[in-house]
């Protein structure tokens, strides 16, 4: 089932990956949500190895490699998108893979200080391996930060500007839809409480740094508010945060604290 699902997304994706270049890529975090600049949780990537997961259309580690990013590895399921990200990447020697999140594929272990994903760890099969993995490719005292949708948004409807609860939160599993981005590209996506990610990210081996529920980013603070029932809009991201941001850190597993409390 698994297997069919990764191959259904896959094929979606390859073909919608075009409204995507670009989009959902740091400094932003998310529809609407406070940037990288506002929040800072990369802090200095300078000389840091980095990899991201989902790596979309490359513009994550565009950002990360003007920052000063000695090493640039991406993962993503989409070959179109890997495409995509070569060129994008065309002037950094960056290594690009076409695969799952939730398959290890032979990357180095123990060897990213960052790991990242900007709107995609929640397209995982698998959180638990997926988390398992990502801890086992970082360095001890190495960060792992995503964003994605906060889990009570999907249940968030709006009709003529009022705002509901749509469905039971406490239900989870999937949702499957028959077109993603307007084209015929059914996609089955997961769907999960907070806690679930929390607890998963706790059980891997992570300590939780913060748990952002974003507010609007300052850009929009010039923007006139009007009413709109669309999935995403500036209405609703100022009454309920779109997005939901984790920063976890992996500890020194031999003495369980953090290496920077001796920098």
């Amino acid at each position: 089932m698994i297997v069919d699902i990764l191959k259904q997304n896959k094929d979606s994706w390859d073909k919608v990956a075009h409204h995507f270049n670009g989009i959902d890529a740091l400094p932003s975090f998310g529809p609407f949500t406070q940037s990288e600049e506002e929040l800072n949780l990369f802090g200095h990537p300078t000389n840091q190895k980095v990899l991201d997961i989902g790596c979309g259309s490359g513009h994550s580690l565009l950002y990360m490699a003007e920052k000063g990013a000695s090493e640039l590895w991406g993962v993503d399921l989409s070959e179109t998108q890997i495409e995509q990200a070569k060129e994008t990447l065309k002037d950094f020697a960056a290594q690009l893979y076409c695969a799952p999140m939730e398959q290890d594929i032979g990357l180095p272990k123990v060897y990213f200080d960052t790991v990242y994903s900007i709107y995609a760890i929640g397209w995982t099969t698998d959180l638990k391996s997926t988390f398992e993995l990502i801890y086992s490719y970082l360095k001890p005292g190495g960060n792992f930060i995503f964003s994605w949708d906060h889990p009570l948004y999907v249940h968030l409807k709006s009709q003529d500007g009022q705002i509901f609860l749509d469905g039971s939160y406490q239900d989870e599993g999937s949702i499957t839809y028959a077109r993603f981005k307007g084209e015929e590209a059914p996609v089955t996506i997961p769907k999960r409480k907070m806690n679930t990610y929390i607890n998963e990210l706790i059980k891997a081996g992570f300590t939780i740094e913060c748990v952002i529920e974003s507010d609007v980013s300052t850009n929009f603070d010039s923007i006139k508010e009007e009413v709109s029932d669309r999935y995403y809009s500036l209405y609703k991201a100022r009454r309920f945060p779109t997005t939901l941001i984790i920063k976890a850190k992996k500890m020194n597993e031999l003495t369980g604290v953090h290496l920077n409390n001796f920098s």
